[in-house]
Order: C-alpha cells, then sequence, then structure tokens
C-alpha cells in the first residue's frame, strides 16, 4: 500500500531538524492520492455503478476506504513521531473530527429543522415568479443559513415547476444562488465566514465590506436565471401552461415552531462556540465540551417530537440527503488533511499576492475541497504575508485597511465558487437529492461543474474585474 512507501520514505529520510516545522513540510506529495481518488469515486460511481452508489453504506464504505490510508498514516507519524511530527499528526485528526462533528451538527440540524416547515400552496411556475423564489432565498441565506434557506425553499420551488418539462437549470441555480453565493454576508450564513468569525472577524464585517460583490454577483445571475427561464418557459406547450394555472393553490405555511427552533440554532451559534480562554485558564466552560452541537441536537430532537408528522410526510421529507452528505464527508475531512496541510507549508511559495489572486485560488480549491478550510488555509497564507498577523487562529489584524481587500476576496472565493461542483457546500448535495427525489434529471458530478464554469466563471469575472 502506499501509506506503506511513504513510511519507508520518512524512514530513509531522516529526522534531524525537523523541529518547529508543520505537517506539511514533511508529508509527501503523493499523500493527496487518497483524496483524488475519494473525488473522483464520487464523479465517476454515480455514472458507471448507479445502482451501487445510491446505496448511503456503499457510500460510506467508499468514503472511509479512501480515507482510512491516510488515517493509518498519520497515526503511523503519531506512534513514532517521525520527524517530530508526531503531535502535529494527531491534532490533524483531532482537527478534523471535531470539524466534522460541527459540520454536521450545525447542517443537520439546518436540514432537520427546515424539513419541519411547510410552504404549502403551488405558483404558477411562470419566470418571474421563479426569480422571485431565488432572490428571497439569496436573502435569507444570511439569516437561517444556505442549508436552512436551501431547504425550505427548494421543495415549492420544484413543485411550483412540476408541472412544467423544460426546468434542467432550476435546480441548478437554485444551487448557485441560494445554496452559495447568496450567503455571502453573514457569518451565519455559510461556513467559511463562520469559522472566520470563530478567528475574530467581526460579526458585521462581512455586511460591511462583501456587500458590493454580493449584490452585483446576485443581481447579475438573477438576470441571467430570468433571460434563460423565459426562453425555457416559452418552450412549454399549451397543456403544460393550463396544467399550471389550474394547480394554482395560495402560500401559507404550517410548523411555525420550527421558525423559533431555527432562531436557537443561531442562538447556539453566537453563543455556545468555544471562544480563546486567558493563558493559564483552568476553569471549566461548557463551550469547550461540544455545548453548541448538544444544543443543536436537543432543539433537533424538539422539532421531531412536536412537529406534526404528516407536515414532513407531505414535505417528502427523508433523512436520505443529509445521511449521504455524512457518509461522504467522513471520508472527506479526513482524506484532505495532507492536502491542506500540504497547502499551507508551501502556499508561500506560490505566486499569490494580489486580491483577485487569492479570490480565484481559494475559489478554485474550495469548489473541490470543502470551502470552510479552504477559507483558514489561504487565511493562513494571508496571515504569513501580513506582519500585523501572527496567529492564524485570530484573524481579526486581516481587516486592518491594509490587508482587509485580501480578506475579503478569500471570503468571497471560499462562498462564491463553493457552488463550482456538488462537494464545494453541504446543501449542493442535498439539493441535489431532493430534485431528485421529485423527479428532476439533475446533471453528472462533471456535467454540473460544466454547467456552473458555463454561468459562474463569467459573473465572477466580471466581480474581479470591478471589485478586486
Amino acid at each position: 500500500m502506499w501509506w506503506l512507501g511513504w513510511c519507508t520514505t520518512a524512514m530513509a529520510s531522516g529526522g534531524g531538524g525537523a523541529e518547529g516545522h508543520g505537517l506539511g513540510h514533511f508529508l509527501p506529495f503523493y499523500t493527496v492520492i487518497p483524496f483524488a481518488g475519494l473525488l473522483l469515486s464520487i464523479a465517476i460511481l454515480p455514472m458507471v455503478a448507479g445502482h451501487f452508489w445510491h446505496h448511503n453504506k456503499n457510500q460510506l464504505a467508499v468514503a472511509v476506504g479512501w480515507a482510512t490510508p491516510v488515517l493509518l498514516g498519520l497515526l503511523w507519524v503519531y506512534g513514532t513521531d517521525w520527524h517530530h511530527q508526531g503531535e502535529a499528526a494527531v491534532h490533524g485528526i483531532m482537527h478534523a473530527v471535531e470539524e466534522y462533528i460541527s459540520f454536521i451538527a450545525l447542517l443537520g440540524s439546518l436540514y432537520v429543522i427546515s424539513g419541519g416547515i411547510l410552504l404549502r400552496g403551488d405558483l404558477e411556475g411562470r419566470p418571474a415568479i421563479n426569480t422571485a423564489f431565488l432572490a428571497i432565498g439569496a436573502v435569507l441565506a444570511n439569516v437561517i443559513g444556505t442549508t436552512g434557506a436551501s431547504m425550505l425553499l427548494i421543495r415549492p420551488m420544484l413543485r411550483t415547476n412540476s408541472e412544467r418539462k423544460n426546468t434542467w437549470h432550476i435546480p441548478l441555480f437554485f444551487i448557485f444562488l441560494v445554496s452559495n453565493v447568496g450567503g455571502a454576508l453573514t457569518p451565519i450564513g455559510d461556513p467559511p465566514l463562520f469559522l472566520g468569525y470563530l478567528r475574530g472577524i467581526d460579526f458585521f464585517w462581512t455586511v460591511i465590506h462583501l456587500w458590493p460583490a454580493w449584490l452585483l454577483a446576485v443581481g447579475v445571475l438573477l438576470v441571467v436565471f430570468f433571460v434563460l427561464d423565459t426562453i425555457q418557459y416559452g418552450k412549454e406547450t399549451g397543456l403544460s401552461r393550463r396544467e399550471d394555472a389550474a394547480a394554482i393553490e395560495p402560500l401559507r405555511l404550517e410548523g411555525n415552531l420550527n421558525f423559533l427552533l431555527l432562531a436557537g440554532v443561531i442562538v447556539c451559534v453566537l453563543a455556545l462556540s468555544p471562544v480563546k480562554h486567558p493563558e493559564g485558564f483552568h476553569g471549566f466552560d461548557p463551550r469547550d465540551w461540544y455545548a453548541r452541537e448538544i444544543g443543536m441536537g436537543v432543539l433537533t430532537a424538539i422539532s421531531m417530537v412536536v412537529t406534526d408528522r404528516s407536515i414532513r410526510q407531505r414535505n417528502n421529507f427523508e433523512f436520505g440527503p443529509i445521511i449521504e452528505v455524512a457518509a461522504l464527508f467522513v471520508g472527506i475531512f479526513i482524506a484532505m488533511i495532507p492536502a491542506t496541510a500540504l497547502l499551507q507549508a508551501h502556499g508561500a511559495e506560490l505566486p499569490i499576492h494580489e486580491p483577485w489572486q487569492y479570490f480565484w485560488a481559494t475559489g478554485a480549491l474550495s469548489a473541490f475541497l470543502d470551502n470552510a478550510p479552504t477559507y483558514v488555509t489561504f487565511a493562513a497564507m494571508a496571515c504569513g504575508n501580513y506582519p500585523q498577523c501572527t496567529d492564524v487562529n485570530n484573524l481579526a489584524p486581516l481587516m486592518d485597511p491594509s490587508s482587509a481587500h485580501v480578506l475579503a476576496a478569500i471570503s468571497l472565493g471560499a462562498v462564491f465558487l463553493g457552488a463550482g461542483s456538488y462537494i464545494g457546500n453541504g446543501p449542493n448535495f442535498m439539493v441535489r437529492a431532493i430534485a431528485e427525489q421529485a423527479g428532476y434529471q439533475m446533471p453528472s458530478f462533471f456535467g454540473y461543474c460544466a454547467y456552473a464554469a458555463a454561468f459562474l466563471v463569467p459573473v465572477f469575472v466580471v466581480v474581479s474585474l470591478v471589485l478586486l
């Protein structure tokens, strides 16, 4: 196995002079093979082995299978203290586990609780109404997160267009706008910004500095969608339009208590997140022991108990989409450790200095690495390039006017280009699964990437030229 070769290479290289360097300085570059293999599996298996792939246990087996060599290699480093990197190796594993737990707790709570809110009714699937859906979702994503907004609105939007035949573009633009680009204004909106908030970025800094890019990107994408949907709507037959008009039913909400529970999730994020304690602190703080995740779990359980079961049934609520995310990302978070460590170690060698370079570099990796750790990685790179920033766990110095433009570019790249693939951001998988359950034909992994490149890259080029 390749990790045995890794061990052999490590022992042959000796250990002197390694102290003070991070794990990424010593990991061979081929340790990214499992991560690349996992990404290719996610891309290819649904196309060539769909019956096998669409079972959660098989998805988990594939994810764990690719992650296992990385885990064994890191445990070997810990056991031998290779190059004095044992502590760094175990820290990488523990950090990945903690991040995975927080990631799934947040996405899971938003998914389950929002699944208890039923937006009943069926509007006419006209371009203006569909565009309004996306615009509302882009704003709402900053209040209840991209996951919450996606789960609340995707089913009503699909139902609104269920009588139409030419709808291939609707779930795609929903992922672009509601599941990703729309959530760029607050730390609640998207996980990368949440990690920045935990590392000292002021809560309202993102609104103040990112709103011009948000407004430009959202506005252009809404215009493109309206034009495209108008063309597609023009292809509908008279029968489809009559069926659509006959199925109109006014919108109304059920399960309103879940809005309070969603607010509770936001409170958990704001009030129960771990904080950096003063040096020498030895007291007990529940925030250091997953109080945030426990709080989210309690709110999720309350939602499951108090929400009328018929609401979830009529919502076609299933645990399949969140189980798929949980199964795949358990492997992604482990397998990506070498990739992020190598980037942190060698990122300064890359020719990345200007804001637009940070935007595209962060975005390119956010599309295929999870965008939250990618944000942290490039923030660490930026930290190393500005003398006022000495600790990657405290990004507050990057808000200084001399570096704020770089921090903004990293933030926008992580959020915007999380829409670049199905694995760029958690809600992408969920929306795809829900759309497929509703009978929509979703593109393959590579097909989706092609659509994302065609529609998003020109918009983001405009953002780069105008604002970065």
